[in-house]
């Protein structure tokens, strides 16, 4: 045997035990084929869970083998919760002692996720202070047609910085070719990148990308959180809500995504404003303007192209 997901993966002839193939059972009629077996030692373990992003694991599972053979899983990214045992029924005992696990766990992995965003963010502010100034002539600069407005640069890469109550937290790096990354471990839900003073009894705009917020401040004049993707555009505009309240004008500038099936881009923004209490604006096409942009800042260099 060797180990995988945390588990046993079968490499030879040998026999894997009936309880581990049972419980491997139960999490495939929930998850689909897995390649792996579980360990029956009443720890909690990590899986990647098929269909989600390469590389996560959200997934988990505990596996009692002693006794009556019992065990629980779920997705803590789906937030469900499944309980198993060799008899076809859990008793109240073990499903309290999976209930304890579980609530260890929890707290284990929001310990170990604190951590990691404190280094990160710790680090993102010793790269921040050590970086210069953006070149304004920066390949992504250029491509977008829109000023640094105060980026910082290391090496290729632009620095936009995301804050989360006045502390900067994380970094999102554009490299030449326009790839982007944030740092490992770094907090993303819940913050933004300002363009922009935001001042009582001002409009401001919240966004996806850091460049359709450039476009946006440049265009209107007014402050813009840009929330770096759709996923992060309720959060944003909810922290922005509860720290502004009704102070600013609050403005959902989304994307649209007309070739994308659900358009994403709306259907984001449009709960972004209603649970923000916001309100919420799209680009306004011109007729010519060819389907495949999708963005404020799209717009913005259409427009130029064709003064």
């Amino acid at each position: 045997m060797t180990m995988k997901n945390g588990a046993l993966a079968p490499t030879g002839s040998a026999c894997p035990q009936k309880v581990e193939i049972l419980f491997r059972e139960a999490l495939q009629g929930a998850y689909g084929a897995l390649d792996w077996l579980p360990l029956a030692d009443g720890a909690i373990h990590r899986f990647h869970v098929p269909g989600d992003r390469q590389g996560s694991c959200n997934g988990w599972y505990v596996l009692f083998g002693d006794g009556t053979p019992a065990g629980a899983f779920g997705s803590w990214k789906a937030g469900e919760v499944r309980h198993w045992s060799s008899r076809g029924e859990v008793t109240a005992l073990e499903a309290e002692q999976m209930r304890q696990r579980i609530e260890q766990a929890r707290r284990q992995r929001e310990a170990e996720q604190h951590q990691r965003q404190q280094q990160a963010s710790e680090y993102a502010v010793w790269r921040w202070e050590n970086a210069h100034r953006a070149d304004p002539a920066h390949p992504y600069l250029h491509a977008k047609q829109v000023r640094s407005y105060g980026l910082r640069q290391h090496r290729d890469e632009l620095l936009v910085p995301l804050y989360l109550d006045g502390v900067l937290v994380n970094l999102q790096r554009i490299g030449a070719d326009g790839s982007k990354r944030f740092l490992r471990g770094g907090r993303i839900t819940g913050c933004y990148s300002p363009l922009g003073n935001i001042t009582p009894g001002r409009r401001l705009y919240v966004c996806e990308g850091w460049a359709t917020g450039a476009s946006i401040h440049e265009s209107s004049g007014s402050p813009v959180a840009c929330a770096m993707n759709a996923s992060n555009l309720k959060p944003a505009a909810v922290a922005l809500r509860t720290k502004y309240g009704d102070l600013v004008e609050l403005v959902i500038a989304g994307d649209d995504d007309r070739q994308t099936p659900g358009n994403p881009g709306r259907t984001s923004a449009t709960a972004a404003a209603l649970a923000a209490g916001a309100l919420v604006t799209f680009p306004n096409w011109p007729a010519d303007c060819p389907p495949s942009l999708t963005d404020f800042n799209d717009l913005a260099r259409w427009r130029l192209a064709h003064e």
